[in-house]
């Protein structure tokens, strides 16, 4: 579990270090901006010397979906629903940094039982079988079954390469595959996504 953890936060680390180097003068993403600082989403102007990152990150992402749903003039404010995306992010926080995840490999892909405690049981039952929709729709096969306590989630390929890397990959791996993300937080937090 430390190692999983740790990983996790490695991950955060750097995370956070390419943030930090996107928002240095002269680095691409400010190629364009001033020294001092940059143009932020409503027009304020942040200078060199103050902090830019928020400090938590599912604090850092909410404030970036309100950012977009503000700078957009076809935001509908009376379907927002910032407290939606709240609830997932927590999910999120519990199913990565909590929940227990049993790997056992598969000839063609591998088998997963995450279980958790309190929160956790129910952050999993939510997150396993909604992601793995999005793994069919990758081309792999996945499916899972409730458990009292969590779920269990088996994920196979037909393709040799397919079966080593989900293998290599694990839970958490399996887990952040696809690109969905980050859109259906702006789109559950417009409220037209319901996790």
């Amino acid at each position: 579990m430390f190692a999983r953890s740790l990983g996790v936060a490695g991950i955060a680390m750097l995370m956070a270090a390419a943030y930090a180097f996107a928002e240095t003068p002269g680095s691409p993403m400010m190629q364009g901006h001033d020294m001092h600082g940059h143009q932020g989403m409503m027009g304020e102007t942040q200078p060199a010397n103050e902090p830019t990152l928020p400090g938590q990150d599912a604090f850092g992402a909410i404030q970036e979906i309100v950012r977009i749903l503000e700078a957009d003039p076809n935001t509908d404010w009376s379907k927002v629903n910032i407290g939606a995306l709240r609830e997932h992010l927590i999910d999120m926080n519990e199913v990565t940094l909590h929940a227990l995840a049993d790997e056992k490999p598969l000839d063609n892909g591998v088998e997963i039982t995450v279980t958790g405690e309190g929160r956790t049981i129910e952050a999993i039952k939510r997150m396993v079988p909604a992601h793995a929709h999005e793994l069919r729709a990758m081309g792999w096969t996945a499916t899972t079954d409730d458990l009292a306590n969590g779920a269990r989630l088996v994920v196979t390929s037909n393709d040799p390469a397919q079966m080593v890397k989900l293998k290599a990959l694990g839970f958490m791996g399996i887990m952040v595959q696809g690109s969905h993300h980050q859109m259906h937080h702006l789109m559950m937090a417009k409220g037209e996504f319901t996790h």
